[in-house]
């Protein structure tokens, strides 16, 4: 695993700054004499960093003057405030609305706003292609059979050498590897509900969320998500207490669609509320691994004491769009989720698991993180002056500290 150098966590640090409006633009950032003494580094460190900076667009140099912050990560936009949401369970009816939407997208011509579509020119995909043709080299016909029930040991040895990066020590037996994370949240929706039962869900959520609880015929309870800190732990309390909530299905880090991250504090009390009233989470987790900072987020999985967590990732929103390999780290819950991946689709494909345990191994896969990271942060300033000098000045505008997505809201809707 790649360990931050200095210069690099100087640089987030003040990515950090900027972000969130401590540095405003055309502010003049410090010195390097001010940055040496305030950080305790030497001028080469100071001057890596504000390279750094300078690569990823968020500050420029004047000439005998110093480095000041660029004028396009300007974000004067206020923000959006949590809208309430009322009480109770609600039936799900969206997939037609959905179905339009994703329609939209074979039009070349449609910038897609509405849904989690980076560029692939983002992702290494030609290095991707390299790694297929060196894992079916060297796939023994016993693999291709074994693997499509166990699913590819290096592949979950290498999934949980990144859990063990953040702070969960996680047996490779409890890793599940699915066709993607829709089909990871899909098994563990099944593994605990029957239909008609009640599912705490974000609000506004993930519209996969909403077709899957519509297919499997299950009650949506609400909880409002506030716009920077995340799920309103006042009214899940309240509903846990007083609802026969069966499951909650979550995203603790870069919600989508308003890119919200729970505290570290609030994922503990989130945690502790969950074990209290013996409710199982499912915790959707695709975009951790791009976290703009230094500090990567805990999962909710970290603060799991008793096997209740079910923990969903996936390679397609970090590396490898279409390959469509992801996992669940299924706790207690983990062999009936095994059972019914076996009764529906059986295996991801064999092949791809192989090229993402080859990746992993071999292709530099935290080199490319770090490239990813900073076109998203640089792609979110840029898509936030845009906004601040042509949307009107009533809009509200969430700002993410990683992931895909910012929000905006009027009084009476979302957008993202």
């Amino acid at each position: 695993m790649h360990k931050l150098k200095r210069y690099e966590k100087l640089a987030d640090e003040i990515s950090a700054l900027i972000r969130q409006g401590v540095l405003a633009p055309n502010d003049r950032i410090p010195s390097v004499r001010q940055a040496c003494q305030a950080y305790s580094v030497s001028p080469a460190t100071v001057f890596k960093a504000y390279y750094l900076l300078e690569d990823r667009g968020l500050i420029q140099a004047r000439e005998r003057s110093g480095y000041y912050v660029r004028e396009h990560v300007r974000q004067p936009l206020a923000e959006p405030a949590m809208q309430a949401r009322q009480p109770g369970a609600t039936e799900v009816d969206v997939s037609e609305l959905v179905f339009s939407v994703l329609g939209s997208l074979r039009n070349p011509h449609t910038v897609p706003f509405g849904s989690a579509f980076p560029s692939a020119d983002l992702f290494p995909l030609a290095r991707l292609a390299r790694s297929m043709g060196q894992s079916l080299r060297q796939l023994s016909p016993h693999a291709i059979i074994a693997d499509q029930t166990d699913g590819n040991p290096e592949l979950k040895r290498q999934i949980a050498l990144r859990y063990m990066v953040s702070g969960v020590l996680l047996p490779m037996e409890e890793l599940v590897i699915t066709t993607g994370a829709m089909e990871a949240l899909n098994l563990c929706l099944q593994a605990v509900t029957e239909p008609g039962d009640l599912v705490a869900i974000e609000a506004p959520a993930f519209y996969a969320c909403l077709q899957v609880l519509e297919r499997l015929k299950l009650k949506a309870v609400e909880m409002p998500v506030h716009p920077r800190d995340g799920i309103d732990l006042g009214s899940l309390e309240h509903s846990l207490a007083n609802l026969p909530i069966k499951a909650c299905w979550f995203m603790s880090s870069f919600q989508n669609p308003i890119g919200a991250s729970l505290s570290e504090a609030s994922k503990q009390r989130l945690s502790d509320l969950l074990h209290q009233h013996q409710v199982p989470l499912i915790e959707d987790d695709v975009y951790a691994e791009l976290h703009y900072g230094f500090q990567p987020p805990r999962p909710l999985k970290s603060y799991d004491t008793q096997g209740l967590f079910m923990h969903c990732g996936s390679f397609s929103k970090c590396l490898a769009p279409g390959y469509r390999v992801g996992w669940v780290a299924g706790g207690r819950y983990t062999q009936k989720i095994a059972q019914l991946k076996l009764m529906t689709t059986i295996s991801p494909s064999v092949p791809t698991q192989a090229a993402i345990a080859d990746y992993l191994q071999h292709g530099g896969f935290d080199r490319h993180l770090r490239k990813l990271r900073q076109a998203l942060e640089q792609q979110q300033q840029a898509m936030l002056a845009a906004a601040a000098r042509h949307f009107p000045e009533s809009t509200r505008v969430t700002r993410p500290e990683g992931g895909y997505f910012c929000g905006s809201n009027s009084p009476n809707r979302w957008t993202r």
